[in-house]
């Protein structure tokens, strides 16, 4: 336990270099049929040197609540219990903050003890680091495609440019393919991509665009 509360104090200010996640996507290719190579493409940017266009978007897309919750939107939570116990299929309930526990330090799964690990790091997080950096470090790892993470690296592969310069709707792209952004394709958006991105697109609009992110 000590371990880990140095650990995730440690990063508040030490950009991390990889994640769990980047290592597991790693190993997997080593085994895959892929044809292709697998090639890690990952930038470190500064928040302030990426456009507030994208932590926006994924907030939209992903946890609107984030500013306030402190780790568990328990709404969603509740939302998703009620959904699977009417036999519907179940519902993502995950927050940006235990999405960089689980890309940061764990693996895929679903067992108790992952999620109960998922949740002690969530725990950490939030009271360790300030909202601003816990965006910062998801913007920096999420994966936007096969071996792309990180905010630089999706945009210098999609869009030829700097994260510095993501307009809203390429924020809302890139935001939209999160869900699964090796089947889900940023520079081969279908139409659900491409819908999605529009939702996206409209609920920052909604949020009343970056000043939503601006007390953070």
């Amino acid at each position: 336990m000590l371990l880990s509360v140095l650990a995730v104090l440690l990063l508040r200010f030490v950009n991390p270099w990889t994640s769990a996640f980047m290592v597991d996507a790693r190993i997997a290719s080593w085994f895959d049929d892929d044809p292709r190579p697998w090639r890690l493409q990952h930038t470190w940017r500064d928040y302030g040197q990426i456009s507030r266009q994208l932590p926006l978007a994924v907030v939209a897309s992903e946890d609107q609540r984030f500013p306030t919750h402190r780790g568990f939107d328990m709404k969603q939570i509740r939302m998703a219990m009620d959904e699977a116990q009417r036999g519907r299929r179940a519902r993502g309930a995950s927050t940006i903050s235990q999405q960089v526990a689980k890309n940061l330090f764990l693996w895929n799964g679903r067992s108790w003890v992952r999620k109960g690990l998922e949740a002690w790091f969530t725990l950490l997080i939030e009271t360790l680091w300030p909202k601003q950096r816990i965006l910062e470090v998801y913007v920096n790892i999420a994966q936007f495609g096969r071996g792309i993470y990180g905010a630089e690296a999706a945009a210098q592969a999609f869009y030829r440019k700097p994260a510095s310069r993501l307009t809203r709707e390429q924020a809302a792209r890139l935001a939209a393919v999160l869900p699964n952004p090796v089947r889900m394709r940023a520079d081969r958006p279908s139409t659900y991509v491409q819908r999605r991105q529009r939702e996206i697109a409209g609920q920052m609009a909604a949020l009343g665009g970056t000043s939503y992110l601006a007390g953070l």
